[in-house]
């Protein structure tokens, strides 16, 4: 069985059009400096509400991504 050793990182993730795109922003952009992501788990999901009444997600999103040789 092939070992595998995780990181995780906590990252908010913000749209103003649904909590799945909240998501989507979050790996997108951590997909630029991150490498083997495998997995992501919502903690929170919160908002804001701007001065037109529009709804703004915030969602907490933790991703776990391996850890090549050498990484701790």
């Amino acid at each position: 069985m092939p070992e595998k050793t995780y990181k995780i990182v906590d990252v908010v993730g913000v749209s103003d059009e649904s909590i799945q795109q909240g998501v989507r922003n979050a790996l997108k952009k951590a997909s630029q400096t991150l490498r083997n992501i495998d997995w992501f788990e919502v903690r929170e999901i919160r908002g804001s509400v701007n001065p037109k009444g529009e709804p703004e997600f915030q969602v907490h999103v933790k991703i776990g991504f391996r850890l090549e040789n050498g990484q701790v």
